[in-house]
């Protein structure tokens, strides 16, 4: 069976270029569509995977959901800083960290409304625990002081700034230090000092939750069952990665609304390669029936134009790949329906998403090429001929 090169194909793209230009422009925004709500949630997959330490267990109480909804004892942390699967530092203290979590109010230029960002209070060791973040302008705050420390995604998205003071709760605090958590979450939260923030706040006792390093991994599970069979303590133990895989949750909506639309536009898209192929195949009939005179088979013919509507879309997926690449490393931020506060976190696009949307795009050109295909492969070999 003889086959058709693929310089036929090209040849017929480049001659019809402003039809192949808008086809392809088409298919090209659905792609672009798709791969901007993909790289969306992966950002924030990404984001909240790398909140998670593998070796890091968060005891919350049981049955609460989130550390906004929990409270843990002072009581109770120092039953739990009993237990022997629990890893030490170089001066022997248990790499443990008492916390308590509320939202206040950002309010900026941009937001006069404001918006709900996570106050966190913690210990040096709090700090300790999380690897990923590093103080990257000014200083720590003081314990027993109204001072915090703010994520980078506030000050890029919001206008924090050192030096500046935020009114909540009893007073206002000063912010005296910014840090750069990665891709972490902690990038859209704020840190104080835990005995200061939780007078601050009325619960000197009743806090949210407990941060634990185990010894190892193999150590991690047992841990977490040696925490919730304790009926004294009436937790619930998981490990931190577990905890803001469940955020994810904040994201589907946005994602099933992105993919809907996508969907719907990849319709229109596919009807459009699908006219436009159908053009080509009424004005190239004396064509088709050249190529068959030739010896060319119908299989031959079908499988030519399927190429050529598959090549259309690749162009439009290609160039729909460019079009969301200036996205990626942009901060933006979802609503979390776990912490009730926002998440900051970039759009991340990544090989993987790319080859998503490249191949969601042959799949518009192959459905909107099979039918004009196999009109062209189904033509008669002297009517072909005799058309003009």
């Amino acid at each position: 069976m003889l086959a058709i090169p693929l310089s036929y194909n090209l040849r017929n793209l480049t001659a019809r270029k402003t039809t192949t230009a808008m086809t392809a422009l088409g298919i090209a925004l659905t792609v672009a569509v798709l791969l901007s709500v993909s790289a969306l949630v992966q950002g924030l997959r990404t984001s909240l995977a790398a909140s998670g330490n593998p070796l890091q267990v968060l005891v919350l109480r049981k049955g609460g959901t989130a550390e906004l909804n929990s409270v843990i004892t002072r009581t109770a942390f120092q039953d739990i800083l009993a237990r022997p699967r629990i890893a030490h530092d170089e001066e022997g203290q248990p790499m443990a960290s008492l916390e308590v979590v509320t939202v206040i109010v950002l309010e900026s230029k941009e937001n006069p409304s404001g918006i709900n960002i996570n106050l966190r209070g913690l210990t040096p060791m709090g700090f300790r625990l999380r690897d990923e973040v590093k103080l990257t302008a000014g200083r720590m705050f003081r314990p027993g002081h109204r001072e915090i420390v703010a994520g980078r995604s506030l000050v890029n998205r919001y206008g924090v700034y050192l030096g500046q003071k935020l009114r909540f709760g009893r007073g206002e605090w000063e912010i005296t230090g910014i840090m750069d958590g990665g891709r972490t979450s902690a990038n859209s939260e704020v840190f104080a000092d835990l005995n200061q923030l939780a007078a601050d706040q009325n619960r000197s006792t009743a806090l949210s939750s407990v941060l634990l390093r185990a010894t190892s991994l193999a150590e991690v599970q047992p841990l977490i069952n040696d925490l919730e069979t304790d009926r004294r303590l009436n937790v619930d133990a998981m490990t931190e990665a577990a905890y803001y895989a469940q955020q994810t949750s904040s994201a589907m909506p946005i994602q099933a609304l992105g993919t809907f639309v996508a969907l719907i536009m990849s319709i229109g898209s596919s009807f459009a390669a699908m006219n436009t192929m159908y053009a080509a195949v009424a004005r190239r009939s004396s064509e088709i029936g050249t190529l068959r005179v030739l010896g060319f088979s119908r299989r031959s013919i079908l499988l030519a134009f399927l190429l050529e509507s598959a090549l259309l879309s690749l162009i439009g997926g290609v160039l729909g790949c460019l079009l969301v690449l200036p996205l990626n490393g942009l901060e933006t931020g979802v609503g979390s329906f776990v912490t009730f506060s926002e998440l900051t976190f970039s759009f991340h696009i990544t090989p993987q998403v790319m080859i998503t949307g490249v191949v969601f795009a042959l799949i518009m050109g192959v459905l909107g090429g099979i039918l004009p295909a196999a009109s062209a492969a189904r033509k008669q070999i002297l009517p072909a001929l005799k058309s003009v």
